[in-house]
């Protein structure tokens, strides 16, 4: 098939690109025709939150980029859809995320489907965002109506996309693990690397738990802080290693942390971490954290899976569906002290306990699986 993913893609940086990317390359390995349209324009620089939106990797090798869609033009939106009408692909596979896209993509989309062939799924990430805006229901209609099947990666997101859109076809399916981050490094490499690197003062015995990815509010860094000044984490020598850069106010966490007076159990790494060093942060940790105060799925769990690193999460979303309970991790509340415990209990466990399990159940976590999936879902699709 000729198969064209819309959605961010290299130079463009983060998981949504890294998923595109490693999507394509699966189309590519299981025989198909497969490019990537991506965004000239992104997001307008005054509504992103971070340093910038650029990857500072090198190009993915053997993967066709058009970064040709500009988000806040009309007359792009209409030029890209009848380029990709003309080009009549089989199948698109297009990424939504966020409802501010929905007018952009909706529109491309609209142009193609004039072409009569051209089938139209959409991966679902959100249908609901985290931070709820005026206009988010419209916009997201107005793409939705654009789609002739859905595939979401939690039961949450199934749930949402089922007040918008009752009748298309639509799978879920487990995000898949994030394998294009290089292979494991061992801990105390890992470690090391970190340490003469990026000079921060790490130790081989160093217990670490790490906070990785953007800071936003919903994913709960300041329940996380305020668990590591519990009396059962203060004195225990557990240190906090946070790699990610900052999408919100800066100011208010580093108050919190003097408030707290828990400077001497934190590691700070607080900058854009790029593709090519994920592995060393995953790899020195013992275990990762992710105590968010609701979610639909996370990038982060399966590149703990590929890593094979314990998770102490949240069952806010999919991490209940995804994280096993005293198996792969551990599920608690996303509350200081009930955090706490769940910390204390995994050093109690020792993070050897995890590995078998981690090891068994990322078997599951296949994107020969997302492959086959979203094309059975496109055989059901008719034109």
């Amino acid at each position: 098939m000729k198969i064209v993913v819309i959605g961010p893609a290299w130079p463009l940086r983060g998981g949504l690109a890294s998923f595109d990317q490693r999507l394509c390359r699966a189309f590519l390995e299981d025989g198909h025709d497969c490019s990537i349209y991506s965004f000239s324009l992104q997001y307008p620089r005054f509504l992103f939150p971070g340093t910038t939106q650029y990857s500072s990797d090198p190009p993915p090798a053997g993967i066709e980029i058009h970064s040709v869609i500009n988000s806040v033009s009309p007359l792009n939106w209409v030029i890209v859809g009848n380029r990709l009408k003309k080009a009549s692909p089989d199948l698109i596979v297009v990424r939504y995320w966020l409802p501010f896209m929905g007018p952009a993509l909706g529109t491309i989309l609209r142009r193609v489907r004039k072409n009569g062939k051209t089938k139209i799924i959409a991966i679902t990430d959100n249908v609901l965002p985290h931070e709820k805006r005026p206009g988010d229901p419209l916009f997201t209609r107005y793409f939705l109506k654009s789609c002739d099947g859905f595939v979401t990666m939690s039961e949450g997101v199934m749930d949402d996309l089922r007040k918008f859109e009752k009748t298309k076809p639509a799978k879920r399916v487990i995000h898949p693990l994030y394998d294009n981050f290089g292979e494991m490094v061992s801990k105390a490499k890992a470690r090391q690397y970190l340490h003469t690197t990026h000079h921060l003062p790490i130790g081989d015995s160093d217990q670490i738990i790490l906070f990785f990815g953007f800071i936003r509010k919903y994913k709960g860094l300041d329940i996380l802080l305020r668990a590591m000044a519990e009396p059962r984490l203060k004195n225990s020598g557990i240190r906090l290693l946070i790699a990610g850069e900052f999408y919100g106010d800066r100011a208010e966490y580093l108050d919190l942390i003097r408030q707290l007076k828990i400077e001497d159990q934190l590691i700070l790494k607080t900058d854009f971490i790029p593709d090519s060093k994920v592995k060393y942060y995953l790899c020195a940790a013992d275990a990762v954290i992710q105590p968010y105060r609701h979610a639909t799925q996370s990038g982060v769990t399966p590149l703990a899976y590929h890593f094979e690193k314990p998770m102490v999460v949240s069952g806010a979303g999919s991490f209940a569906e995804q994280v096993i309970h005293e198996k792969t991790g551990l599920v608690t509340e996303a509350a200081p002290a009930a955090l706490a415990e769940a910390i204390r209990r995994f050093y109690e466990l020792g993070e050897p306990y995890f590995i078998p399990h981690l090891r068994e159940e990322k078997k599951k976590f296949s994107w020969k699986t997302l492959v086959n999936t979203i094309l059975g879902l496109s055989h059901d699709i008719q034109k």
